[in-house]
């Protein structure tokens, strides 16, 4: 077996999207806007003909763009997300400018942050500081974990199939604990200037080395300035404390709880070894430099002062495709369809791989409690069955990829009655350039990490840059968490 190869048993799959019932490829949305659609050219036909004439050219563009797809998205989605982000920026609703903000919203971050406040807290169990974010909208606490994961392409099998276990069973403790709401693990690559290369080959250098190695030395160090990157992965955990038989009385005692929670969550044994919970200048550090990654190499003193709002961007424009903050440009992408066909664990490792630019690889999820999973899932057998059926009265036969979908459906069930968890989940990536002029080279590189990923497609969050941007950011948001 090559370097490159991955047993079966280091595979996984049961990847399926909710594919809610809806008339041959259209969703239910767009099923009910042609049923409507319809419905009205046959009220208008019945008492004033000649008004067909109008109603039913639109009524076959709406037909059309439900059926049509782009992006893998329906049509009717797609061109429904760019009318509301024009209508959103002829408000101008998709700027943010925070010397323009009255006060106290200049206190607070943009756009799904606003929400959030920061407190610097103290954990009875360690005895140190910790950061906690706080949504004042739903009292919801998030606590974000650093951590310091280990290599696992040349670990033995068995160890990565113990860390795939032990990752489930901290899926299995989510499920049942009705106060965690969603987790995500985010992975930030930021790409070195080459001074850390450099200080590290200094400090290590013997004059007394062979000649040919200190001038190969040299020569990498000079030739490969992007060649050191910083790797700073995180693990943020919402989680309402008031979801208790005995809910806390004020902030300080529901901070309290949600620590407690959070460190009922065993990570030993997942293949990653826990840093530290982060600091409230540590949050900050984080926050800031996303927005502002000129920024990323400052000490800690430039951020322990920092007001939470201005952890944010002084400025910023959301896109349909992109988003300006603080003069850099990020481009945020979301899983569009995972491949039907097992995959390795390291399928993401060429997303992982340190590029020209910053990057946030991006896991949410929300892990459904068992009865949940159950009713979600059969809810999706229904549904498969529904369109198969539709499909086949129509062509007298089913067609191949219905059939398919109906078996994972079904196969899925079969799993989670077994114990498997059902968990929502989504893949958010995010690239950031220092300037407009990068942005084209740092959107080819985006798109060529993900297709090196060999099956997972993925797609621009139209219309939403802003959000996702944020969703990758340990502020409290989960776009699963509603």
């Amino acid at each position: 077996m090559s370097a490159h190869e991955v047993p079966d048993g280091l595979r996984v799959d049961g990847f399926r999207a909710r594919s809610p019932f809806g008339f041959g490829n259209m969703s239910k949305t767009a099923t009910i806007a042609v049923a409507v659609a319809l419905t009205a050219d046959g009220l208008i036909g019945a008492t004033q003909h000649a008004t067909l004439l109008v109603t039913l050219p639109a009524t076959a563009v709406v037909a059309g763009l439900a059926a049509a797809r782009r992006h893998g998205m329906p049509a009717l989605n797609y061109y429904g997300a760019r009318l509301a982000w024009k209508r959103a920026s002829r408000a101008d609703a998709t700027s943010y400018r925070q010397v323009l903000l009255p006060h106290p919203y200049a206190l607070d971050l943009p756009g799904v942050g606003a929400s959030s406040a920061l407190i610097d807290a103290h954990d009875p169990m360690t005895g140190k500081r910790v950061g906690v974010v706080h949504d004042r909208a739903t009292d919801w606490m998030t606590v974000t974990t650093l951590l310091a994961p280990g290599g696992s392409l040349m670990a033995p099998t068995s160890a990565v199939r113990s860390s795939i276990r032990t990752w489930s069973s901290v899926l299995d403790a989510m499920s049942t604990d009705e106060q965690i709401k969603g987790a995500s693990v985010t992975i930030q690559i930021t790409p070195g200037a080459g001074e850390a290369l450099g200080d590290d080959v200094k400090a290590r250098r013997r004059d007394d080395a062979p000649k040919l190695a200190l001038d190969t030395i040299d020569e990498l160090v000079r030739t490969t300035p992007r060649a050191t990157a910083s790797v700073a992965p995180w693990m943020s955990v919402t989680v309402d404390p008031m979801a208790t038989a005995n809910p806390p009385q004020d902030l300080a005692e529901k901070v309290a709880e949600t620590l407690r929670v959070v460190d009922g969550l065993d990570l030993s044994g997942t293949g990653t070894d826990i840093y530290r919970r982060t600091t409230a200048t540590d949050l900050r550090r984080i926050v800031r430099s996303a927005y502002d990654p000129d920024v990323f190499h400052a000490r800690d003193e430039e951020f322990a002062e920092l007001q939470w709002g201005e952890c944010g961007p002084v400025a910023a424009d959301d896109g349909f495709e992109e988003y300006a903050h603080d003069g850099a440009v990020s481009v945020s992408w979301v899983l569009r369809e995972m491949p039907r066909r097992p995959i390795p664990y390291s399928v993401l490792l060429p997303l992982l791989s340190p590029g020209r630019f910053q990057r946030r690889i991006t896991i949410a999820y929300r892990v459904l409690d068992p009865h949940e999973g159950e009713q979600v899932l059969e809810r999706e057998i229904s549904n498969a069955q529904n369109r198969a059926a539709a499909t086949a009265e129509t062509k007298r036969r089913a067609r191949w990829s219905q059939k398919a979908d109906l078996q994972r459906a079904e196969k899925a069930a079969a799993q989670a009655a077994s114990g498997a968890q059902v968990v929502d989940w989504t893949l958010i990536v995010t690239t950031t350039a220092r300037s407009a002029a990068e942005l084209p080279a740092a959107r080819q590189d985006l798109e060529r990490a993900v297709k090196a990923t060999r099956g997972i497609r993925m797609r621009p969050a139209f219309g939403a840059q802003a959000a996702t941007f944020a969703a990758s950011l340990p502020i409290g948001y989960n776009p699963l968490v509603k």
